[in-house]
């Protein structure tokens, strides 16, 4: 038996209900085109409706009237403080509309709380007031955050909607201030939206004369040729009483060009009405359900056609009737926005190819690996790893420009905040600009050597600290066998205990840079080996355990190095050797002369003063000879022999400290201080530029820890094996 034909409405509405779903599908696919162009950060910007008006436009009351049932609140005033973005679906299951509150970037933990489950359409509502609420008793009063809704509805149109707040015109003067900000923040809000070029602008105008660009004027800001614009006359419903002459109707119904350029999208505007009355059951509402408003919509646009023709005194062409109601314009920009999202697929195809492309290769790479990998060709590949590793260590240490120095280079002013400065006991710091190469950006040896230059500055520009006269008192200790003063064992006790204060610091410090600037060749010699090819490099957990291993080396080495240079310290500050700590033994004698000159002057002082020689001089015989030169030799001897007992006298004979004696202490000490210090510079410089024979020829441990994280890591890639054979059909489809 044959089946009956369908009617002809059932026929229509099957139709349409078919036509419905297929473009439901289109946005879905869409959308997970979209959502997997984003994971690979290149996604296009999804189609969009922005409205755009003044207050009192009408622009909530429009949105809900393309929804198909009210949400909002609607009135006089800002009532839309913050935008409310709708992603609409058409869904023929849904009699009733499913909202779903979804979290947006720089949601707070209460948005985010409530943010993907569904919810009533009466906490939707709520939700929103209470947003516009709280913001109108904000300073700032408006919000570019997002309140975004995805709703599902068999009445829904497949649009993403975003209802902006409304613009505001506000009158001159001071006391309209606060008015006049609000407005100025509107329009940045508004303009912040609308400026994207994938977004259709819905311009709405509550004139009946063209000429008046009101929200236009906003608009043409972002879009001045209204290439984008769909231009929208609200409340036609009370514009049509207005007009007296059916001319009047034309002009209002095909504005001339002057008014309107023909690139305005759509080439000319649509015009709707919405009927005023909420959804509910109280006694004020106007409306018992949805079905209701939604029927009151469409006899509204009814009536306006008819109120049109009486006006005209003739009948709408259909090309009239398609722009008028707001279901025309919902038809409007569903089709648009469809060409919209089928224009943007060919933006999105290519990055996933690429990114399919790359991921087949990055595949066809692992299994080849996986497939090569056995003991002998791993531990083959560990030994040329290493020795690449290494070589790009000590070409850094030689010297080389291969890698850039804008990027891995550092100043001395970053060197110092990174790796630590030279700093004594009195905080002195050389300026950068008696540094050579101060600010040149250096690595490697370079940096090495500029680090050991300011070393050697620093430390080489310390002077003996100052010695107070407690200090020499208290180094004057009590002999074993006499109870004199040894002032050389003083100036000694005094000199190795400054030595080692002063120059312990330093050492210490030298190494923390150094370490630092070996640390820093870790990431450089990856970026070369990387840059040469190296396929273990690309292997992030391999040259971690690389870098973490060579951490440790570098560090044990600079410790060894930094002991070797502490024993050379105490072995220079425990034994004072005299051809090796007064190595400037000139000046020394220099003193020592110009401490005994003051010793010579009062001797020969004391020997003009006395009467009793010059007589006897005036009364010996000039002719004895032999008396003379006897005389003349007794004189001689006798004034060496008294500055000796006045110089034991003033030391070693005496405890009391005298300014002589306390010169004597300083300069011993200062020749001892100055003897350490060069031999201190020396045997550092020598066992630190061990490291970059070290490091050059490192030890086979390291070689042998490398080998055997290598072969864990081949064990632990066998077993990804089964994982990657099931990914290849994904690869390949």
């Amino acid at each position: 038996m044959a089946t009956p034909p369908l009617p002809p409405d059932s026929k229509a509405g099957a139709e349409e209900e078919e036509e419905e779903e297929a473009r439901e599908l289109l946005y879905e696919a869409y959308n997970e085109l979209q959502a997997l162009a984003a994971e690979l950060g290149g996604a296009a910007g999804a189609p969009a409706v922005v409205v755009v008006g003044h207050q009192t436009d009408g622009k909530s009351a429009l949105v809900e009237a393309l929804m198909g049932f009210q949400f909002n609140h609607v009135g006089g005033g800002t009532k839309t403080r913050r935008p409310v973005a709708l992603h609409l679906r058409f869904n023929p299951r849904c009699d009733a509309p499913r909202c779903r509150l979804l979290a947006g970037p720089g949601d707070e933990v209460e948005d985010a709380g409530v943010a993907g489950r569904p919810m009533p359409l009466a906490d939707i509502q709520a939700y929103i007031e209470a947003e516009n609420m709280r913001l109108e008793n904000d300073p700032c009063q408006f919000s570019e955050k997002e309140i975004i809704i995805k709703v599902e509805y068999k009445h829904c149109p497949n649009l993403t909607v975003i209802d902006t707040p409304g613009l505001i015109l506000p009158a001159p003067g001071r006391k309209n201030r606060v008015l006049q900000s609000q407005a100025s923040a509107v329009e940045s809000l508004v303009r912040a939206k609308i400026q994207h070029k994938e977004t259709i602008i819905l311009c709405l105008e509550d004139c009946s004369d063209w000429s008046n660009a009101t929200t236009r004027r906003v608009v043409m800001q972002v879009d001045p040729d209204l290439a984008r614009t769909v231009l929208v006359s609200t409340k036609l419903d009370t514009k049509i009483p207005q007009f007296a002459r059916p001319s009047d109707v034309e002009v209002f119904l095909h504005p001339p060009t002057c008014v309107l350029d023909v690139s305005l999208l759509g080439d000319s505007p649509f015009f709707t009405s919405v009927p005023s009355g909420r959804v509910g059951s109280c006694h004020e509402a106007v409306f018992r359900s949805n079905e209701e408003f939604k029927k009151a919509i469409s006899s509204r646009e009814s009536e306006d056609i008819v109120s049109i023709e009486d006006k005209l005194g003739r009948s709408l062409t259909t090309e009239e009737k398609e722009r008028i109601g707001v279901s025309n314009l919902r038809l409007f920009l569903e089709e648009l926005l469809r060409k919209r999202y089928i224009e943007s697929v060919p933006l999105i195809i290519p990055l996933l190819e690429k990114e399919h492309r790359n991921a087949t290769r990055k595949l066809r790479e692992i299994s080849q690996e996986i497939s090569d990998l056995d003991e002998a060709k791993l531990k083959e590949k560990a030994q040329l790893f290493h020795d690449s590793f290494l070589t790009k260590l000590s070409l850094l240490l030689k010297g080389m420009v291969v890698a850039p120095p804008d990027k891995f280079g550092e100043t001395l002013i970053n060197e110092r905040i990174n790796g630590g400065t030279f700093t004594g006991s009195e905080n002195f710091q050389l300026p950068n600009k008696m540094m050579p190469n101060a600010g040149m950006r250096l690595y490697g040896g370079a940096q090495y050597h500029r680090a050991m230059a300011e070393f050697r500055l620093v430390v080489g520009s310390i002077k003996c600290p100052p010695i107070t006269r407690e200090e020499i008192v208290n180094a004057c200790g009590v002999e074993d066998i006499h109870d004199g003063t040894n002032y050389s064992r003083t100036a000694c006790v005094i000199a190795v205990a400054k030595a080692r204060d002063a120059f312990e610091p330093f050492l210490h410090q030298l190494g923390f840079r150094l370490l630092y600037i070996l640390k820093r060749l870790i990431p450089i010699s990856v970026y070369l080996l990387e840059k040469d090819g190296e396929r273990f490099s690309s292997h992030e957990v391999l040259v971690r355990r690389v870098q973490a291993e060579f951490k440790r080396f570098a560090e044990s080495t600079e410790q060894s190095c930094r002991e070797r240079c502490m024993e050379d310290l105490e072995s220079t500050t425990r034994y004072v050797t005299w051809s090796l700590h007064n190595k400037n033994r000139a000046g020394l004698r220099h003193f020592l002369d110009s401490f005994a000159a003051p010793e010579q002057l009062s001797v020969n002082t004391l020997h003009e003063q006395l009467p009793g020689l010059n007589e006897n001089k005036q009364d010996r015989p000039k002719g004895d000879p032999k008396s003379n030169h006897s005389s003349d030799t007794n004189s001689s001897g006798a004034v060496p022999e008294t500055r000796l007992v006045d110089l034991l006298d003033s030391t070693l004979w005496n405890r009391r400290l005298v300014p002589s004696s306390e010169r004597l202490v300083y300069a011993l000490v200062h020749q001892i201080f100055h003897g350490i210090k060069e031999h201190f510079l020396v045997t550092t410089e020598l066992k630190v530029s061990l490291i970059q024979k070290t490091l050059r020829t490192v030890s086979s441990d390291f070689l042998t820890m490398l080998l055997l994280f290598l072969c864990l890591w081949l064990n632990a890639l066998a077993h990804f094996e089964i994982a990657v054979q099931l990914l290849s059909p994904h690869a390949n489809c």
